[in-house]
């Protein structure tokens, strides 16, 4: 185990004990949402997890420390730092907050890295990155890392603000196997579906773990992606997601914004324009997935 990584007692027990662990990231809290919805966020979604008879273990750099396992005041902290004071930490970026000390919030690629070194097989978040609207090399990370980690990573697909058939495209490159739990399409993250078809469809949380089981034995070293639909109380309507989108991605372009700067621009510009709609959609789903993941974590501990 590396000296830069330092795991809760908590969740190195369950761990120990063959307990269910789930991992969460960090950028929703320094990223995704403004405090103190940030926090509150972070804090329902270990809760959904504790609820589900698992263990949350958020992950983020602090002062240069890979910390598996968060503890309240930390994800406070964290939540209530200065915009931009807080790396967003992928895989190029982990050797430098580590070898500088600094704090930084781990990205889907970043969380899979580190749940790997920690042992935990299961990442709850809300949608992955991808390929972006009108820039077809502008690739996440987050795709790469899916072809090269295995960790399963329950989410509500890529952020529809992305270029979502693209995105499934680069995925099927990198070899990673796309599921459906409850829906035989891509969720599109604000909206239930997108249309789009999935490698399989499967109805429970047990089916799910099956799958996961499957890919350690067969030592497959790919991460496998769980799609689940924001609940349909709090989904958008298509057309309006897809309204907002459109104009929030061109205002980016027009105001030349581009690289990891699209992604927070566009979603906060989509809470605008949606009344904030979109904000109470991103909140469900999160929390809903990190209650899925624990169902799921729960199921791979028998096998």
């Amino acid at each position: 185990m590396s000296v830069d990584l330092r795991i809760s007692s908590e969740v190195a027990a369950a761990l120990e004990a063959n307990q269910p662990v789930v991992a969460l990231e960090s950028t929703v809290i320094t990223h995704g949402l403004a405090y103190p919805g940030n926090v509150e966020t972070a804090l329902a979604m270990e809760a959904a997890i504790r609820d589900n008879h698992a263990i949350p273990a958020t992950i983020a750099v602090l002062q240069g420390q890979i910390t598996v396992g968060l503890t309240q005041d930390e994800i406070t902290y964290l939540g209530t730092r200065p915009p931009n004071s807080v790396r967003k930490c992928s895989r190029r970026d982990l050797p430098i907050a580590v070898g500088l000390g600094e704090d930084a919030a781990t990205t889907v690629a970043g969380t899979m890295i580190v749940a790997a070194m920690a042992g935990i097989p299961v990442f709850a978040t809300g949608g992955i990155g991808g390929v972006h609207r009108g820039q077809p090399f502008d690739v996440s990370a987050d795709l790469m890392e899916l072809g090269r980690t295995p960790v399963a990573v329950v989410c509500s697909g890529a952020k529809s603000i992305l270029d979502l058939p693209l995105t499934l495209e680069v995925l099927e490159t990198q070899g990673v196997p796309i599921i459906g739990l409850g829906t035989s399409t891509l969720p599109a993250f604000y909206s239930r579906s997108s249309g789009l078809p999935l490698d399989a469809c499967i109805e429970t949380p047990q089916e799910a773990a099956r799958i996961i089981a499957a890919a350690h034995r067969l030592q497959a070293s790919h991460g496998i992606l769980i799609t689940v639909p924001v609940p349909h109380e709090d989904a958008l309507a298509e057309a309006v997601a897809e309204q907002a989108i459109e104009q929030a991605t061109a205002e980016a372009a027009e105001r030349h914004i581009h690289g990891k700067d699209v992604t927070p621009f566009v979603l906060g510009r989509v809470v605008e324009l949606t009344d904030g709609e979109s904000k109470r959609a991103n909140m469900a789903l999160l929390v809903n997935n990190a209650r899925v993941a624990a169902a799921i974590a729960a199921e791979l501990t028998k096998f």
